[in-house]
């Protein structure tokens, strides 16, 4: 079995990948509805990805922290074990 990375990466790898599954879909839905459905989309489409997700990451790596807290505000704790 391979390799697992150690637990606290979950606070990098969390945005990580929602941001890129985030802006992959919207940035083809825009791409899409800016263009139409052309064959250009298909090269237009991975620049505007591109672009979209080097502001998504490092903004979902500084908003992450707010919205736990405003999760934690809203939601009930977890029952206490024991």
């Amino acid at each position: 079995m391979a390799r697992r990375l150690p637990a606290h990466s979950a606070a990098v790898l969390m945005p990580f990948f929602l941001s890129m599954l985030m802006t992959c879909i919207v940035s083809l839905v825009s791409t899409v509805m800016a263009l139409g459905l052309v064959p250009e989309v298909l090269s237009r489409w991975p620049q505007a990805w591109g672009l979209s997700w080097a502001v998504a990451f490092p903004v979902m790596l500084l908003v992450m922290p707010v919205v736990r807290r405003l999760v934690a505000l809203l939601v009930e704790p977890p029952p206490q074990r024991g």
